[in-house]
């Protein structure tokens, strides 16, 4: 099979080689996929950079959506031709971008979501769902979503307003619509974002969550909330520690509830939900698709086809 992985730590488009690879044997416990679509993240390029080192070769992709070929021992409940969706391991020596891939966890596909649509919400789903859940969002609250334009903000939006939270979003003009029509409030980022959020929220929000990119924007975040602590960023840990604020990511809050991938595949099946995807890249362009990531210009998900 072919797969995209590195031999050694570095730059993404330095160290990352499509090449031929044995097909990975599930342990028990494990399902195999025939991969037919691969969502890609910031965090793959963290791991060429050397997050959570270890052996090498390691394989890249963490959101995997394909058909069941074989089924580790002690595995029940899936038979092989069945869709399936899941988060892929990361430490072995190939993952999720792969001809085939393990999955430890897995959801059913069901039918009204395609290869595609799924492969965009494993990370999304379940960053977006630990966040709004470790803020404590419900019903009748005020809640500012920071970065709603991404995947896992978008997400989040959707998440929240279906506790019945009212949601103010800032995002670009991308997704601004599309936003309002989840019945969010929408405001641009940048200067002056605290007194726009303040100002529709009629005073201070209850609750900010943080699922931009590291932008410096937490001390305007902490302006539109009583507390430092009813702020939770997603990805600016160094500065949440200077500023007071809640994070949730690696030494950070929050439990990982893989099951809710599932409950929100349901819903994504019946077009009560969805993460948006930007672009679909076939393999053989994978390095494209790397650097429309690390442009920060995708505007959504950007998903490999495999399969």
């Amino acid at each position: 099979m072919r797969t995209l992985r590195f031999h050694e730590y570095g730059a993404a488009l330095d160290v990352l080689r499509l090449e031929d690879a044995e097909p990975p044997t599930p342990g028990p416990g494990q399902i195999r996929v025939n991969v037919e679509a691969c969502g890609l993240n910031p965090a793959d390029w963290a791991l060429c950079d050397g997050l959570f080192a270890g052996g090498l070769p390691r394989g890249v992709g963490l959101e995997v959506s394909g058909i069941v070929d074989a089924l580790g021992d002690g595995v029940t409940g899936v038979a092989v031709g069945d869709p399936v969706l899941g988060p892929a391991p990361f430490t072995g020596p190939t993952a999720g971008a792969s001809g085939q891939a393990l999955l430890d966890v897995w959801f059913a596909r069901a039918q009204g979501l395609d290869a595609v649509q799924a492969a965009a919400l494993p990370m999304a789903v379940e960053t977006a769902y630990r966040g709004i859940d470790t803020l404590g969002v419900r019903g009748n609250q005020t809640v500012l979503v920071h970065g709603a334009g991404t995947t896992v903000g978008y997400a989040a939006t959707q998440i929240a307003i279906e506790r019945g939270a009212r949601v103010i979003a800032t995002a670009g003009e991308t997704y601004a619509d599309a936003l309002r029509a989840i019945g969010a409030d929408v405001t641009a980022y940048g200067d002056g974002m605290a007194e726009r959020v303040t100002e529709l929220a009629g005073g201070l929000v209850d609750l900010a969550l943080d699922a931009a990119p590291p932008s410096n924007a937490l001390p305007a975040l902490v302006a539109t909330v009583e507390t430092p602590k009813h702020v939770l960023t997603l990805s600016d840990f160094a500065t949440a520690r200077e500023v007071g604020v809640r994070f949730s990511g690696p030494g950070g809050e929050g439990v990982i509830r893989p099951e809710v991938i599932g409950e929100y595949a349901k819903l994504a099946a019946e077009g009560r939900f969805s993460v948006p995807v930007a672009r679909t890249f076939p393999l053989d362009d994978w390095r494209a698709a790397v650097e429309l990531s690390q442009s920060g210009r995708a505007r959504g998900k950007l998903v490999l086809l495999i399969g």
